[in-house]
This record gives structure tokens, sequence and C-alpha cells, in this order.
């Protein structure tokens, strides 16, 4: 665990927006690129360009996160720690929870991690960040989870990705169908289901804390050049924020 008077003002979750009382929950995995100081020195040694990539974070997410949880008049919970640094989607058993390679890019502080680095990572980041998720979204039963990421229009050496947003959904789809249906009607978009990823992972965040309890819920994937900004940030904020009540309203009533 941080214990270095350096790592003082480092906390690995922000919680915004917690007296706030509607329905909505919104969640962001992959907020930020920071490496926590006390692990290798603040740097798991990528150049800049690849700490600046979608490997590191969600470019984009963050913004669109804070946003619309305003518009929805709901708190939001954010990691505080590079996705390389432990993957927060992930469950503690998958292979894929801490990278060594990603998107052709080696990840050098990865390389040589032993059981005692994973076990420091998962206590100091991943269960504080599942922690808040689980006690905000416990506040009311009827809570609703909307998960919010971005993805990469190309990754390397791969062909380009068509989709301007996508939607992932296990087996619950109350939510999920009705916001694609308003989505694609809402202007020119290419809505993808299930796309770019499987909207499934045993013990991923909507597994862990919107499928097991029975709670509604969707993962929102937006394209990430569609968000690098501001402007693009709160226009998707907006977007969502104005379609998502509608979504709800037909998925109460299914």
């Amino acid at each position: 665990m941080p214990s270095e008077q350096q790592d003082i003002d480092w906390v690995p979750v922000h919680l915004l927006g917690e007296e706030r009382r509607s329905r909505w929950l919104v969640v962001c995995d992959h907020a930020t690129n920071i490496v926590p100081p006390w692990l290798t020195g603040g740097s798991l040694g990528l150049p800049a360009e690849d700490v600046a990539r979608h490997i590191a974070f969600d470019i984009g997410a963050a913004g669109v996160a804070v946003r619309l949880a305003e518009r929805l008049s709901a708190p939001v919970v954010l990691s505080n720690f590079s996705r390389l640094v432990i993957d927060p989607n992930r469950g503690e058993d998958d292979p894929t929870l801490i990278r060594r390679l990603y998107d052709e890019s080696i990840i050098p502080g990865n390389r040589h991690m032993d059981d005692a680095d994973r076990q420091r990572r998962l206590e100091a980041c991943y269960r504080p960040y599942h922690a808040a998720v689980e006690r905000v979204a416990a506040r009311r039963p009827d809570t609703v989870i909307l998960s919010i990421h971005t993805y990469t229009p190309q990754l390397r050496h791969k062909p380009m990705r068509p989709w301007h947003v996508g939607l992932l959904f296990a087996d619950d789809t109350r939510l999920s169908l009705p916001l694609a249906d308003l989505l694609e009607g809402s202007g020119d978009l290419v809505v993808g289901l299930n796309e770019p990823y499987s909207g499934y992972l045993a013990g991923d965040t909507i597994d862990r804390h919107a499928l097991r309890h029975g709670r509604q819920n969707t993962l929102i994937e937006i394209r990430n050049d569609l968000v690098t900004d501001e402007a693009g940030q709160a226009a998707w904020a907006d977007r969502l924020g104005d379609l998502l009540p509608k979504a709800l309203q037909a998925a109460d009533a299914r």
C-alpha cells in the first residue's frame, strides 16, 4: 500500500456528486493515464506517445462521464490510475488484469511483475475503486449503472472500426436495446451492438455491480476521436443525457 510522503495526495478513486439522488450511477473504469508515484517511480517505462494512447486510458471518457452525471443528477465514480497499472474492468483472475503487451506496445514496468506486486496493485487501486462503486450502487434498490468508455478508431495494423458508438451488454438487454434504437434515430450514427468488444467478461464492472444484483445497466463505448476535446465531450453528454431517460422509461415498461 502507498506509504511514502510523496504519495500523500494520490487517491485511487474519485467520487463526485455523491449527494445526487437519482437512480443513475455513472462509472468510468479507465478515466486517467496516471501511474501512482509509489509504483516504479510513477512510470511504467513507456514513451510519452504510448502514455497518451488508448492503451493507457479511455481518451475523453472522464469528461463525458462527469458531464453526463451532472445532466442526470447522478453520482460518478472515476478511477485514478491507468488501466496499465491494473484494469478495474476485469475480474481479479483475468489474465489481462495487468497487461505486459497491449496493441503492439510492450509495457516495461509490467514485464517482471511478481505476485507481491500484483497484490499491491489490487489492494491500492483495484479494490478501493470497486468498493466505492459497490457502496454508491447500494444507496437505493433501483440503481441503474452506466459505464462510460471510449475506444480507438483503429488498432495498429487492423481495419478501421466503422461505429460511432457501441453498446455492450450481456443477457440483460432492458436498457441497451431501447437506447440503441434511440441513438440510431437521433442522427447519422453507426451504432454497434456488442461492438467493438464482447458485452460480457466474468468479473468485469457490469458483471460485478449490475448483473449479479439484477440492476439495469449498459456499457457505452464512444469512438475516442469524437470526444478528444471539451466540445465533443459536452455534445455526447448532452446526446446521452437526452436519450437515456427515454430509454429507461421504455426499459421499465418492458
